[in-house]
């Protein structure tokens, strides 16, 4: 399996997976379903003003995001979180936006990783 992701670490999805590639492919199953909605629910509460239930979200899918070792998208999700909270909406639109692209690209890196399972 290449290790040329970008936004994947494979070696971390290998060390909590434990090599079973089975639940390897569990785990990213479960991943990739979860993605399109976080991206809908964070959009949302961002578009609704929601800014408690858009830091709920955020917390959610950073948790998700690190077991894939996803540093820099868990680091974006922590500032929505954090700037959710203290009612600063003013960078959030651009932070989602990275966000989404970052969780995009990563559901495309597991596509492949999970071809090569």
């Amino acid at each position: 399996m290449t290790n040329s992701f970008q936004q994947i670490n494979i070696k971390q999805l290998d060390s909590v997976s434990f090599g079973d590639d089975e639940f390897k492919k569990e785990l990213i199953e479960i991943f990739l379903e979860q993605i399109p909605l976080f991206i809908s629910n964070i959009k949302q509460y961002f578009s609704n003003g929601d800014l408690i239930n858009l830091a709920k979200e955020a917390h959610t899918a950073k948790s998700s995001v690190l077991i894939f070792a996803m540093v820099s998208t868990g680091k974006l999700l922590k500032e929505i979180q954090l700037l959710s909270e203290n009612n600063d909406i003013e960078p959030l639109q651009s932070l989602i936006e990275n966000v989404e692209l970052e969780l995009t690209d990563a559901a495309n890196q597991l596509q492949i990783i999970m071809s090569e399972l």
